[in-house]
């Protein structure tokens, strides 16, 4: 399917939206070495809004790499890894070429597509491009949720394949 060749995390830090101060995790740095994909998520990731991400069903937000040419005409410049707050960034594996319930082992850990990625208004907030969400969510270039099978390691350079 693809290759892993990004992983990103980070805690939650507050931002101001308007004249309100709200909390986000969409702020994400890669990681060097293996990281333990679990149940839960990955370790020094959170998520502020625990009702909409995060939990077994959201535990891993992935994005292709394939959609960057369009966000680089539309931008400008290459978004970097982590730019739409995804843990797993990977060649292939776009929207088209995946469904909910394909199972992808990704080095050690096996992960199940959970559901499509809604993007919120906290990704606008980090470009500091307010439309962006519609525009993500307009184009199709969402990303997506894994929910994590089977627990074990991954860092960048793990190949993404199809199980079973």
């Amino acid at each position: 399917m693809g290759i892993l060749l990004a992983v990103n995390t980070g805690k939650p830090v507050p931002v101001l939206h308007g004249r309100q101060e709200v909390q986000t995790g969409i702020f994400k740095t890669t990681v060097d070495g293996p990281v333990r994909a679990a149940v839960n998520g990955l370790p020094g990731d959170g998520q502020a809004d625990t009702v909409n991400h995060g939990g077994p069903d959201k535990a891993i937000c992935v994005y292709s790499r394939s959609h960057w040419e369009h966000w680089e005409r539309e931008w400008g410049e290459p978004p970097a890894f982590g730019a739409f707050g995804e843990n797993f960034t990977i060649t292939g594996g776009a929207e088209e070429d995946i469904g909910i319930g394909d199972i992808i082992r990704v080095g050690e850990a096996v992960a199940q597509v959970s559901q499509p990625r809604l993007p919120c208004f906290k990704l606008g907030l980090k470009h500091g491009r307010p439309e962006l969400p519609g525009q993500v969510l307009e184009s199709g270039r969402t990303g997506y949720y894994f929910r994590v099978l089977e627990e074990g390691a991954v860092q960048a350079g793990s190949d993404t394949l199809r199980h079973g």
